[in-house]
């Protein structure tokens, strides 16, 4: 893949471009109530514009893995950077609710060319055996952006307003770009350069033959769902106690980057004394109180470290399985994880509908249960069913 371009300079350069565009994932949810108040409409309604963001995001994915498989993983990943940058922007001067919807769309459609390709390169570049750690540091990079992008933008919001959160997105995008444009000079396309319908469709069939891609995404979308739902809706679930501060906000939902953060530092060593079977039993149960308690509606210091148990518990089993899908279809490895992230985006997507109808027909506390026993299952059945196999051809 790499002509005149280390290995470690390509993964180095990834990592910095998944850090730049981690720092806004998230960033709007603490502004929610903010952006609510601007346009002079319900929170929970406002609330969906992570599901405008995740829906594109997933609905891309297929074809996004596809070009990258075609075209070259860097180059598709530049090209989605460069947009990412455009429509943040666009973001800031949006005069209705439906432009900046429209925006929060269209970033998600290209943002989905960045961290599946990512993992993708990696999965390239790193043998198997190396490869846990390998993607544990880019991960690293994702979650060290959402731990310091979601307070980042609380406080910009609190000082300067919602619109100027947008132009800090724009801004991580300038830098991922640069970095883009500087760090993969040199790269050796490692594809024919063609689009060929029928080799993405061949490729997608091959990924689905395999067994374990019906655990591996069916989990992700769990995920997604169950968890990533709450996330729109802690600001207002603060606000309804005490507490309106985007950055208040900001800084409870950056717990969780925290415990992915810690996950990072320590897997290699938890891998060596777990295992990925007790790894993934241990994040699902982990993952499912943390919900849990949330019902509890404690301080938000103590919502900071549950959160922050929450990444942990997240990363031990979302690790595992990014290991397992980067696997189901080695030659096509590109279409194999932008399948991945599709079923995960569309639980992000579907997520802040399933709460906003749960929270006022069952309860906060009935609502959060019931998802946080979804998360233990899901732990617990990828712990039963995923296995190394040896890959079909």
């Amino acid at each position: 893949m790499t002509a005149g371009a280390s290995v470690s300079r390509v993964l180095g350069v990834t990592w910095l471009i998944i850090f730049s565009t981690s720092l806004c994932f998230r960033a709007v949810d603490p502004a929610i109530p903010q952006i609510a108040q601007g346009f002079a409409m319900d929170a929970s309604t406002v609330a969906l514009l992570s599901t405008a963001f995740a829906l594109p995001y997933a609905i891309m994915q297929p074809l996004l893995g596809a070009f990258a498989d075609a075209f070259g993983k860097t180059r598709t990943m530049t090209v989605c950077i460069l947009f990412v940058m455009v429509w943040s922007f666009a973001g800031a001067i949006a005069m209705t609710f439906s432009l900046l919807a429209a925006s929060r769309a269209l970033t998600g459609i290209v943002t989905g060319g960045i961290f599946p390709i990512a993992l993708a390169i990696a999965g390239d570049l790193v043998p198997v055996a190396q490869r846990q750690v390998a993607i544990g540091r880019l991960l690293a990079g994702a979650m060290l952006g959402n731990l310091l992008g979601s307070p980042a933008a609380g406080v910009i919001g609190d000082m300067f307003g919602w619109r100027a959160i947008f132009v800090f997105m724009g801004m991580t995008g300038v830098i991922a770009l640069i970095a883009a444009l500087i760090g993969f000079r040199g790269i050796e396309r490692d594809t024919g350069g063609r689009f060929d319908i029928g080799e993405a469709i061949a490729n997608y069939r091959a990924i689905f033959r395999n067994p374990l891609a019906k655990f591996c995404y069916g989990a992700v979308f769990m995920e997604g769902t169950f968890m990533f739902g709450l996330f729109p809706y802690m600001a207002n679930l603060l606000a309804a106690h005490g507490e309106p501060r985007a950055s208040i906000a900001g800084l409870v939902l950056a717990g969780f980057g925290l415990g992915g953060v810690i996950y990072s530092l320590s897997v290699s060593v938890l891998l060596k004394w777990l295992g990925e079977r007790r790894l993934m039993i241990g994040g699902g149960i982990i993952m499912g109180i943390s919900l849990m308690i949330v019902a509890l509606r404690m301080p938000w210091q103590v919502e900071f470290l549950d959160f922050a148990l929450m990444g942990f518990g997240f990363y031990m089993l979302h690790g595992v399985i990014q290991i397992y899908a980067s696997e189901l279809s080695p030659t096509a490895r590109g279409s194999a994880m932008a399948m991945h992230s599709l079923f995960f985006f569309t639980g992000l997507a579907f997520g802040p509908v399933i709460y906003a109808i749960g929270f006022p027909i069952i309860g906060v506390t009935a609502m959060l249960i019931i998802a946080g026993s979804v998360i233990i299952a899901v732990g617990l059945v990828c712990a039963a069913k995923l296995r190394h196999h040896v890959q079909p051809t």
